[in-house]
């Protein structure tokens, strides 16, 4: 997968991520989606480094979005922890 097709990736993790983890956001739509990118290339890097488990070249990899997926919760997660506060 391209860089293209991991911001594409990014983007619908962070949607989902979302969706998973409703509420209000300090950095809104944008902040989301910023964080739904880096979520996919964190989460790809944590799988290939710390769980042994490659990310596949293929865009419908079950592996590949469940990573990407859970990245974007960790950070939107960490990033609500820090700057949760912004928006009261």
């Amino acid at each position: 997968m391209g860089i293209i097709g991991w911001i594409i990736l990014g983007l619908l993790a962070g949607a989902i991520a979302k969706i998973l983890l409703p509420g209000r956001d300090p950095g809104g739509l944008i902040g989301t989606t910023l964080i739904g990118i880096a979520g996919a290339f964190v989460g790809g890097w944590l799988s290939a480094h710390f769980l042994h488990r490659a990310v596949e070249k293929n865009f419908f990899d079950l592996y590949t979005w469940g990573a990407a997926i859970a990245g974007s919760l960790v950070l939107l997660i960490g990033y609500r922890i820090l700057f949760g506060n912004s928006r009261d």
